[in-house]
């Protein structure tokens, strides 16, 4: 199914978007021709960024939310109508700094979300300033001599957060990604996917990327100590260990909506 839309793509040459573009195309066109959701009771919900902006190239129901406030948005989406598959777009920027409240509390909750965080480690719409999860030292528009804060591991947050569905993919990695908004979509819970992007403007990461990021066995983890001990492998600051990608922490319990 053609789920293009006229919007011409304003997103830099080479930018990790892209490839979250394809993933997210064949993961909704693989659920709707298998029967899974329908494409009329799809609703894609963006902030403010350049991750956000993938609403304006599908032909689905969509909402643009204020920055940092997709989630909160979605959540009213969902409570109106259980019925709808709620997929959110959000960069990490609005998510980890402005919404950060929002994520925290969807996850508490378990309202029947999915979460797709476009992690490019910079606030790369307006030219670069550090988020939660730049690098220490990271050089900005914000931090021209070097961010001195730590950044902090997301992945870990979800897991103290009670999220049922914990998952990290990579841009250039397409089909491993798309399967993974596969499964996102498909568990009926809170769902978290961090998306590593690389930002080939201000932040390249792809050849670091290249070299650490290893997929992890494809199986469900239910033990909280085993999921925190693989998503501990990477604090999001140190230069030389390996990044693990895959589901990290799968959970049913029940949901927030009736």
């Amino acid at each position: 199914m053609n789920l293009k839309t006229y919007a011409q793509n304003t997103w830099c040459p080479g930018c990790g978007n892209f490839g979250v573009l394809v993933a997210l195309e064949k993961a909704i066109n693989s659920l709707i021709q298998e029967r899974k959701v329908k494409k009329e009771e799809i609703v894609l919900v963006s902030g403010i960024g350049c991750g956000s902006k993938i609403i304006d190239y599908f032909n689905l129901n969509s909402f643009s939310a204020l920055h940092g406030r997709p989630i909160a948005s979605a959540e009213g989406i969902k409570i109106a109508n259980p019925n709808l598959t709620v997929i959110v777009s959000t960069g990490d920027g609005g998510t980890y700094n402005e919404g950060i409240s929002h994520l925290i509390h969807a996850a508490k909750r378990n309202i029947d979300l999915t979460v797709l965080v476009h992690d490019n480690r910079n606030f790369a719409l307006t030219t670069s300033q550090f988020t939660a999860t730049s690098p220490q030292g990271f050089k900005g528009k914000s931090t021209p001599e070097g961010s001195i804060e730590e950044p902090f591991n997301p992945l870990k947050l979800m897991l103290s957060s009670q999220a049922t569905f914990i998952a990290r993919g990579y841009a250039l990695k397409v089909e491993h990604l798309k399967e993974l908004i596969v499964k996102a979509i498909e568990h009926k819970g809170f769902s978290f996917l961090e998306i590593l992007q690389p930002c080939v403007s201000f932040f390249d990461t792809t050849e670091d990327y290249n070299k650490r990021i290893y997929e992890i066995e494809d199986k469900d983890l239910f033990s909280k100590k085993e999921a925190l001990k693989k998503i501990e492998e990477w604090d999001y600051n140190s230069q030389k260990s390996k990044i693990p990608i895959g589901i990290f922490y799968k959970k049913e319990k029940p949901v927030y909506q009736v």
